[in-house]
């Protein structure tokens, strides 16, 4: 499609009702990727929820994000108006009717709106609605050349096209594939020209509509030396060759990890890949010091041009609903190649779209896993490694970090593979805080969280940290807190927490929150006993300042003031 990146989660289909879900799936297989956003009040079963529909379709629009809204036009215009400033910058936004009846395209003239009108008026089996008058006149979009090409000069390029409706011919120099059945009015002697070429516009082409392929791979030797993007663009002067010809910024792998290679890639708006050598397939090569501009006759495609800095990307699902899941997990999971985690929670992180993989471990397999996922990664796959909760807190990150470490420290891994991967850590909400959450603010005050599996600790470094905590009137939070192999475990840390914590201080018992069935109990902690408890039980023992006050008839909000000792 013209103009559309069609990169994982790339179209987002907005539904406000039950009664579009069904046109949205049809669309949803038109575009590898694209996810039904549906209003969380109404819609069950979408792949994004959100709750406002103006600040998500403005989120999704400053986001570069294509949208495709079931409602009427009016809706969505009144939603997006305030953001509509660049024409040349906007994405593509159409209304679709929400039994598929009319395809609209709204804006996004120049990102190719009207060809997205068109797959999905033949998805939906209908006639696009499309105005522009250029793209009616001639069948096709001058000013918005396919993926792989783009115009020179958006301005000359309205007025190229405003000369062609007024009956100008024009003549086509250079390869324009996707101009072979368009009506535009030709002839051999045209004055004007529409040019398709690597090369800046020579003097007396003024007039002409200038295209430029994407058919340039910029070589960067060395990473250390000055302005990385600045260099590249004199080379490209230096040969005559026009800037947005440039397609790639490429690199040895070695500088996979150099922030000045990065900043370049994002100032000259191209991709950067990794690899051992400069291209030694194009049709022609220039030098300038050490950069190697490889021009070849046909656009190139990023993807297949070496290969991409891997990333990791540590993510933390929340609790378990998706609503509490941060987006910047979702992106991630959106953009991964490969999902790993423990079998549940890779569940949990569903649905996949075709084409990602999905590798689910035992719990127990947690430095195979990171070790797993930076092998992946550092082969230039997006990879994502999925915990429930935060996956900072007794969770993947930590193993991931772990396993890094170790491989700084052993010779033979020493070389960039995983060095060169970009990590990143993104944080969630973890089970303690979603379970305050529910029950009020139990963790208001100083509070501790403490694992009571003694799988990777001692029991009586457990025995030593809960006995501090007690004396030291935190607010406790306890994960792992008794499983088949231990069950003994919590009553002993209840024992050693009475000792130093009155009977009537209240406890919170969450389990499964945030998931289908999810229970909460407010007791005490004289009548705490381990059989109401199980590995997926939150339990929050509170300080000697935790009050509680009924909510209604059947519960009580529990809190932890901010002050202590005296109320102010």
């Amino acid at each position: 499609m013209a103009g559309l990146n069609r990169d994982a989660a790339s179209v987002a289909i907005v539904v406000l009702g039950p009664g579009a879900l069904d046109t949205a799936r049809r669309i949803q297989p038109v575009y590898s990727g694209a996810q039904v956003h549906g209003l969380a009040r109404r819609v069950v079963g979408a792949d994004v929820a959100f709750t406002e529909l103006g600040e998500h379709l403005r989120a999704l629009y400053a986001a570069g994000t294509p949208i495709v809204a079931l409602c009427s036009a009016g809706i969505v215009i009144r939603a997006i108006a305030p953001c509509l400033a660049n024409k040349g910058a906007e994405p593509p936004v159409l209304a679709v009717a929400e039994d598929g009846s009319a395809v609209v395209p709204l804006v996004g003239g120049l990102s190719g709106v009207n060809a997205m009108a068109r797959e999905i008026a033949r998805a939906l089996d209908t006639a696009p609605a499309i105005t522009t008058s250029g793209e009616l006149r001639f069948g096709t979009c001058l000013l918005n050349p396919p993926e792989g090409y783009v115009l020179a000069d958006i301005e000359h390029g309205k007025r190229f096209v405003s000369d062609l409706l007024a009956g100008a011919p024009t003549r086509i120099e250079g390869a324009a594939p996707w101009l072979d059945d368009a009506g535009l009015p030709r002839a051999p002697d045209a004055r004007l020209a529409i040019r398709v070429t690597s090369r800046i516009a020579r003097l007396g082409e003024g007039d002409d509509l200038m295209i430029h392929p994407r058919c340039v791979v910029a070589w960067v030797g060395d990473a250390s030396r000055g302005d990385i993007a600045e260099r590249v663009r004199l080379a490209l002067r230096e040969h005559g060759i026009a800037p947005l010809s440039l397609a790639v910024l490429l690199a040895p792998l070695r500088d996979a990890a150099s922030e000045p290679l990065a900043e370049a890639a994002r100032t000259l708006g191209v991709p950067l890949r990794f690899n051992a050598e400069p291209p030694t397939d194009a049709s022609e090569r220039f030098v300038s010091q050490d950069i190697v501009l490889a021009v070849s006759e046909r656009p190139v495609d990023p993807s297949t041009t070496g290969r991409a800095r891997g990333k990791l990307t540590v993510i933390g699902l929340g609790p378990g609903s998706a609503d509490l899941m941060v987006p910047a997990a979702k992106q991630a999971l959106a953009q991964a190649d490969d999902i790993l985690g423990y079998d549940t929670y890779v569940r949990m992180a569903g649905p996949f779209r075709d084409g990602q993989r999905v590798h689910g471990t035992d719990n127990r397999e947690e430095m195979q896993r990171a070790r797993h996922a930076f092998e992946l990664a550092s082969e230039g796959r997006r990879v994502v490694v999925v915990s429930s909760g935060d996956p900072g807190v007794f969770a993947m990150a930590a193993a991931v970090l772990e396993a890094l470490d170790r491989a700084h420290e052993e010779a033979h891994a020493r070389e960039p593979a995983w060095t060169s991967v970009e990590l990143d850590i993104v944080p969630g909400v973890s089970a303690a805080l979603a379970t305050a959450a529910r029950a009020g603010a139990p963790l208001g005050h100083d509070f501790c969280m403490l694992s009571l599996s003694d799988n990777l600790k001692p029991w009586s470094i457990i025995e030593t940290r809960l006995r501090h905590a007690a004396e030291a009137d935190l607010v406790m939070a306890f994960y792992n807190p008794v499983s088949r192999a231990r069950p003994w475990q919590l009553d002993r840390a209840l024992d050693i927490v009475r000792e130093h914590r009155a009977g009537a201080t209240k406890v919170v018992l969450g389990r499964d929150i945030g998931r289908p069935g999810e229970t909460l109990v407010t007791t005490t902690l004289d009548a705490l006993h381990s059989d109401q408890v199980d590995m997926r039980t939150m339990v929050i023992v509170g300080s000697s300042t935790t009050r509680a006050f009924p909510k209604d008839a059947k519960s009580e909000w529990v809190y932890t003031p901010r002050w202590y000792g005296e109320k102010p």
